[in-house]
């Protein structure tokens, strides 16, 4: 049941985006919900690869780099999913920051704290 809570936090989340960036647009509730099930698994196959093999970059810029990383896979994720799209890098770095701190105050404020 959380992971469906979960899932339609980070859609809310996404959906917020074009608000806030009118670069980033999104079609459909249909597209939001797929783009999230592809960031999702995104982040969790392709991202820890592409943290370990960038890892000394990440160090010689103090971690700024996980940022650009970020950008670049929320990019991919728009050319994976059609009907949501980013134009260009800045866009995908302000929405990728975007996205993870309204996702984060979203779960913050709707999930109960102390559960898994």
């Amino acid at each position: 049941m959380r992971i469906l809570i979960v899932w339609a936090i980070n859609t809310g989340a996404l959906l917020l985006l074009p608000y806030l960036l009118p670069s980033i647009k999104i079609k459909s509730l249909g597209t939001a919900l797929l783009v999230v099930v592809v960031l999702g698994l995104i982040n969790a196959l392709l991202r820890p690869l592409l943290l370990l093999l960038t890892l000394p970059v990440t160090i010689l810029t103090l971690g700024v780099f996980i940022f650009v990383l970020n950008a670049l896979l929320f990019q991919l994720a728009a050319y994976l999913v059609p009907g949501f799209s980013v134009n260009g890098f800045w866009s995908a770095l302000f929405g990728s920051v975007l996205y993870s701190i309204v996702s984060w105050a979203l779960s913050a404020l709707l999930l109960p704290s102390g559960t898994n």
